[in-house]
């Protein structure tokens, strides 16, 4: 694979330059929308047709200098908004990062995300987890890696290990605190520069797009499970609940919770690299089921709070009744699991896509409920 071998020590200068002048356009709006300071090319925005040595030399340096500063959580956010980037240039991307001899953590991701990105807007939007092998994935990656000889090593197990029991999981909660997605982190970090194998980088690709499927099932499995519960709560007669937990209030209104959780979709899509939604998606299921009596105070942060337990029995509002109605058919369902345009949610791209702050302290309803501290 001529994308992952050291650099020919004569560089082909044509080829340099019509690789960067191809990247151009994708670099210089990335420097734009996330303000990444440097200095423009000259020669990329003149965009000269048979430039000096000297020109191509400033065009590398420049190309080099916004992979250092580009994170991979922008680069996956502006992919999952824009336009300017059609499968050409994300193959011409992928092989920019692939032919790059300095290995670090960061470009390890990049082209991790880049690869499930690429197969997965390729993808047919029916396609079983089963049918999706490594034949088959070896397949939508031949543009960019070319015939591999499909012989996974044995280490390559580890990896449906990991998605065994992520299809296990049955709430987003489990998949994000059970150990499964740092079982993957471990897996793609000890595979060192083996990671940049052919058939290693197809196995990483498969493993990174069927993760997002079982993420895209879990989160709205919850979301559904979520807008269910509101409903029974209503039907209870309960108007509010303590929200807290999710860092909403401690009364926070039914109402204003669905139509949350039915805007939600487009949250994620703006905010997808920070773990902070994920954790107040699992934090308001479990503030649902708390209000519904399903979960002890120690798993739960307490109970369900003065509001949901004073609301019980209370005839409810015109308001809360037509709300109970719209819930019944409130339904969040599966969407392509692909990036698609701001008006879809948007895919995710790698284990790292799901990361949650490891340290996140406990909820405390006691603490929250002192002066100054409430929401």
């Amino acid at each position: 694979m001529t994308s992952s071998q050291p650099e020919s020590a004569t560089p082909n200068l044509a080829a340099i330059w019509s690789n960067a002048r191809r990247l151009h356009p994708i670099y210089a709006e990335l420097a734009r929308e996330f303000t990444i300071d440097v200095p423009v090319c000259p020669a990329l925005e003149a965009g000269e047709d048979s430039p000096e040595s000297e020109s191509v030399e400033q065009a590398q340096q420049w190309l080099n200098a916004m992979d250092e500063r580009l994170q991979v959580h922008q680069l996956r956010q502006f992919l999952q908004t824009t336009s300017v980037v059609d499968p050409a240039r994300l193959v011409a991307l992928l092989q920019h990062f692939l032919a790059k001899t300095t290995r670090t953590d960061g470009m390890r991701d990049k082209i991790d995300f880049l690869l499930v990105q690429y197969f997965s807007q390729n993808a047919p939007t029916d396609l079983e987890d089963g049918s999706a092998d490594v034949a088959y994935v070896a397949n939508g990656l031949e543009p960019v890696l070319g015939k591999v000889e499909l012989k996974p090593p044995v280490w390559l197990n580890a990896l449906d290990r990991v998605l065994d029991s992520a299809q296990r999981c049955q709430s987003l909660n489990e998949l994000l605190h059970g150990g499964v997605l740092e079982q993957g982190r471990k897996a793609k970090a000890q595979a060192g520069d083996l990671f940049y194998l052919p058939i290693a980088l197809i196995a990483f690709t498969r493993f990174g797009y069927l993760m997002r499927r079982v993420f895209f099932r879990l989160m709205l499995a919850d979301l559904n499970n979520i807008l269910d519960g509101l409903t029974e709560l209503e039907e209870k007669g309960v108007e509010t609940i303590d929200c807290r937990r999710a860092q909403f209030s401690a009364q926070e209104p039914i109402l204003r919770l669905r139509m949350i959780c039915q805007s939600w979709k487009v949250m994620f899509q703006a905010e997808y690299s920070s773990g902070q939604p994920l954790r107040m998606l699992v934090d308001l299921r479990a503030s649902v089921e708390a209000a519904l009596g399903r979960g002890s105070a120690s798993e739960d942060g307490g109970s369900a709070g003065p509001s949901a337990t004073a609301a019980v029995g209370r005839a409810a509002s015109a308001g809360a009744s037509g709300g109970a109605s719209a819930g019944a058919k409130a339904r969040v369902h599966l969407p392509r699991v692909v990036a698609e345009p701001a008006s879809k949610i948007a895919a995710a791209e790698s284990v790292a896509e799901f990361e949650v702050e490891a340290a996140a302290p406990e909820w405390n309803p006691d603490e929250d409920s002192q002066p100054g501290n409430q929401k």
